[in-house]
Protein backbone atom coordinates (compact mmCIF):
# COMPACT_ATOMS: atom_id res chain seq x y z
CA UNK A 1 0.00 0.00 0.00
CA UNK A 2 3.00 2.58 0.63
CA UNK A 3 4.25 1.59 -2.83
CA UNK A 4 1.34 2.63 -4.24
CA UNK A 5 0.66 5.88 -2.46
CA UNK A 6 4.46 6.66 -2.95
CA UNK A 7 3.92 6.34 -6.76
CA UNK A 8 1.11 8.22 -6.89
CA UNK A 9 2.54 11.05 -4.68
CA UNK A 10 5.35 10.82 -7.24
CA UNK A 11 3.24 10.96 -10.60
CA UNK A 12 0.89 13.84 -8.95
CA UNK A 13 4.48 16.19 -8.12
CA UNK A 14 5.39 15.18 -11.92
CA UNK A 15 2.68 16.35 -13.36
CA UNK A 16 2.39 19.38 -11.30
CA UNK A 17 5.93 20.49 -12.33
CA UNK A 18 5.05 20.11 -16.25
CA UNK A 19 1.77 22.20 -15.49
CA UNK A 20 3.97 25.18 -13.81
CA UNK A 21 6.46 24.70 -16.47
CA UNK A 22 3.88 25.12 -19.45
CA UNK A 23 1.83 27.55 -17.86
CA UNK A 24 4.62 30.27 -17.59
CA UNK A 25 5.76 29.56 -20.98
CA UNK A 26 1.95 29.72 -22.00
CA UNK A 27 1.92 33.00 -20.38
CA UNK A 28 4.67 34.48 -21.46
CA UNK A 29 3.29 33.75 -25.04
CA UNK A 30 0.28 35.25 -23.84
CA UNK A 31 1.54 38.29 -22.89
CA UNK A 32 3.36 38.49 -26.41
CA UNK A 33 0.42 37.65 -28.41
CA UNK A 34 -1.26 40.57 -26.79
CA UNK A 35 1.05 43.34 -27.25
CA UNK A 36 1.87 42.41 -30.47
CA UNK A 37 -1.50 41.80 -32.32
CA UNK A 38 -3.22 44.31 -34.49
CA UNK A 39 -6.21 46.03 -33.20
CA UNK A 40 -7.79 47.00 -36.60
CA UNK A 41 -7.50 43.65 -38.12
CA UNK A 42 -11.13 42.58 -38.00
CA UNK A 43 -12.31 39.04 -36.49
CA UNK A 44 -13.23 37.79 -39.62
CA UNK A 45 -10.06 38.91 -41.63
CA UNK A 46 -7.75 36.75 -39.82
CA UNK A 47 -8.08 33.10 -41.06
CA UNK A 48 -9.22 30.54 -37.88
CA UNK A 49 -6.74 27.85 -39.87
CA UNK A 50 -3.77 30.35 -39.93
CA UNK A 51 -4.28 31.05 -36.57
CA UNK A 52 -4.17 27.11 -35.49
CA UNK A 53 -0.48 26.80 -37.58
CA UNK A 54 0.57 29.57 -36.03
CA UNK A 55 -0.75 28.21 -32.49
CA UNK A 56 1.05 25.16 -33.02
CA UNK A 57 4.39 26.50 -34.20
CA UNK A 58 4.56 28.59 -31.06
CA UNK A 59 4.21 25.96 -29.42
CA UNK A 60 6.26 23.87 -30.93
CA UNK A 61 8.94 26.80 -30.69
CA UNK A 62 8.12 26.92 -26.74
CA UNK A 63 8.44 23.42 -25.58
CA UNK A 64 12.08 23.32 -27.94
CA UNK A 65 13.06 26.63 -25.92
CA UNK A 66 12.09 24.63 -22.50
CA UNK A 67 14.67 21.99 -23.91
CA UNK A 68 17.24 24.41 -23.51
CA UNK A 69 16.38 24.87 -19.70
CA UNK A 70 15.11 21.56 -18.79
CA UNK A 71 16.63 19.23 -21.33
CA UNK A 72 15.17 16.23 -18.97
CA UNK A 73 11.80 15.77 -18.73
CA UNK A 74 10.33 16.49 -14.90
CA UNK A 75 8.45 13.53 -15.07
CA UNK A 76 10.95 10.46 -15.11
CA UNK A 77 8.14 7.08 -14.77
CA UNK A 78 6.45 6.18 -18.37
CA UNK A 79 3.14 7.11 -16.82
CA UNK A 80 3.85 10.39 -15.53
CA UNK A 81 4.94 10.94 -19.06
CA UNK A 82 1.79 9.73 -20.62
CA UNK A 83 0.06 11.74 -18.13
CA UNK A 84 2.07 15.08 -18.60
CA UNK A 85 1.39 14.63 -22.68
CA UNK A 86 -2.77 13.63 -22.28
CA UNK A 87 -3.47 15.98 -18.75
CA UNK A 88 -1.50 19.00 -18.42
CA UNK A 89 -2.15 20.47 -21.79
CA UNK A 90 -5.44 20.27 -20.68
CA UNK A 91 -4.90 22.22 -17.70
CA UNK A 92 -2.64 24.38 -18.92
CA UNK A 93 -5.53 25.69 -21.56
CA UNK A 94 -8.11 25.77 -18.92
CA UNK A 95 -5.90 28.38 -17.09
CA UNK A 96 -5.17 30.28 -20.21
CA UNK A 97 -8.91 30.30 -20.57
CA UNK A 98 -9.39 31.28 -16.67
CA UNK A 99 -7.41 34.46 -17.55
CA UNK A 100 -9.10 35.55 -20.85
CA UNK A 101 -12.17 35.21 -18.55
CA UNK A 102 -10.32 37.80 -16.25
CA UNK A 103 -9.56 40.28 -19.13
CA UNK A 104 -12.83 39.82 -20.09
CA UNK A 105 -14.24 41.33 -16.71
CA UNK A 106 -11.38 44.03 -16.31
CA UNK A 107 -12.79 45.00 -20.17
CA UNK A 108 -9.95 44.15 -22.20
CA UNK A 109 -10.29 42.38 -25.67
CA UNK A 110 -9.41 38.56 -24.88
CA UNK A 111 -6.66 37.23 -27.39
CA UNK A 112 -7.11 34.06 -29.26
CA UNK A 113 -4.89 32.45 -26.99
CA UNK A 114 -7.31 32.78 -24.39
CA UNK A 115 -9.73 30.62 -26.16
CA UNK A 116 -9.61 26.92 -25.43
CA UNK A 117 -9.03 25.80 -28.48
CA UNK A 118 -6.03 28.08 -29.42
CA UNK A 119 -4.81 27.42 -25.95
CA UNK A 120 -4.76 23.89 -26.30
CA UNK A 121 -3.11 23.24 -29.21
CA UNK A 122 -0.24 25.52 -27.82
CA UNK A 123 -0.15 23.08 -24.86
CA UNK A 124 -0.58 19.91 -27.01
CA UNK A 125 2.09 21.22 -29.04
CA UNK A 126 4.44 21.73 -26.57
CA UNK A 127 3.67 18.75 -24.45
CA UNK A 128 4.63 16.53 -27.42
CA UNK A 129 8.14 18.43 -28.16
CA UNK A 130 9.13 17.76 -24.50
CA UNK A 131 7.00 14.15 -24.43
CA UNK A 132 9.68 13.50 -27.99
CA UNK A 133 12.89 15.25 -26.92
CA UNK A 134 13.06 15.43 -23.03
CA UNK A 135 15.43 12.62 -21.81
Amino acid sequence: MEGLIEALFELLLETFGELILQVVLQALTEVGVHLTRHEKQEEAQRSPILRLLGYALLGSFAGSLSLLVFPLSLAHTHSGRLATLLLVPLLAALCSVGIGRIRVRKGQTPADMDRFMYAYLFALAMACIRYLFAS
